[in-house]
């Protein structure tokens, strides 16, 4: 089984509109429609079973909005990932209407969200998901499209980590985006769980190999951050580096199936 930890995928009215929004402010090239059709048709081509897609509430009041399209698409394929914007004075009693829902986590963006991983706001939300056992997906390092301020960077995952040993977190972009020698430093070899998208096409083929050898096999997962990445090319290219086959399998699918299903 492969299974994608980080996708995006739109309702087509919005898809329409915001993927070509969100390359240009990037400077990214989109590799489907931000549709729900284009991304399974995108999971086909690469021979993948199942995509996560990660909304994000860019203010409070899309959180039922996201709720309402996250129900109606979710399936053995697409396992959605509604949002909570750190700013909803309903944040904490959102996670439990998740939990209750049967969805299994969120996702959140400091740089689309304005906040930084360890603000102390964040505590109540962050308890709650521990509580409920609640997946906690964050892009993690710098964005392509903001300025680079460290909003989420290898010593903020770490802070969290040893504050909220039950949070169930899930680091992006191999720990941070564009931080990779701070990850290093800091972050491989602690069981913090890492996807990989958008990480191996910036790296050295040697620190690649590297990285995702020297970090607990259990905590690596599979993730292109689809469209902005294709399936099939991410796969090939985790397929390039020099890992063990079981390591491999584990990235692929394993990990995430244990979390997920």
């Amino acid at each position: 089984m492969i299974i994608d930890f980080h996708t995006h995928a739109f309702p087509d009215n919005v898809a329409r509109t915001a993927i070509p929004a969100l390359a240009k402010e990037g400077k990214v090239t989109a590799h489907t429609q931000g549709t729900v059709d284009s991304l399974l048709a995108s999971m086909d081509r690469a021979g993948i079973n199942s995509s996560v897609i990660c909304s994000i509430a860019t203010r409070p009041a899309q959180f039922e909005p996201i709720l309402t399209w996250s129900t109606a698409i979710q399936s053995p394929r697409l396992i959605p990932l509604p949002s909570i914007h750190p700013a909803d004075a309903e944040a904490v009693a959102r996670v439990f209407k998740l939990k209750s829902e049967g969805f299994l986590g969120i996702k959140m963006h400091p740089y689309y969200q304005d906040f930084y991983l360890t603000e102390e706001r964040l505590t109540p939300l962050y308890e709650a998901l521990s509580e409920t056992g609640l997946l906690l997906v964050v892009h993690c390092g710098y964005d392509i499209a903001f300025p680079r301020i460290r909003r989420a960077d290898p010593a903020q995952i770490l802070t969290i980590k040893n504050r909220f040993p039950r949070l169930k977190l899930i680091t992006t972009h191999l720990g941070g985006w564009d931080n990779w020698q701070e990850v290093e430093e800091i972050l491989i070899g602690q069981e913090i769980y890492m996807e990989i998208s958008f990480a191996l096409s910036y790296l050295p083929a040697e620190q690649s190999a590297r990285m995702l050898n020297n970090h607990p096999a259990d905590y690596l997962l599979f993730g292109t951050d689809s469209p902005w990445d294709d399936q099939l090319i991410a796969l090939q290219r985790l397929e390039k580096v020099n890992l063990h086959t079981e390591r491999l399998h584990s990235i692929l699918g394993q990990n995430a199936k244990r979390l997920l299903l």
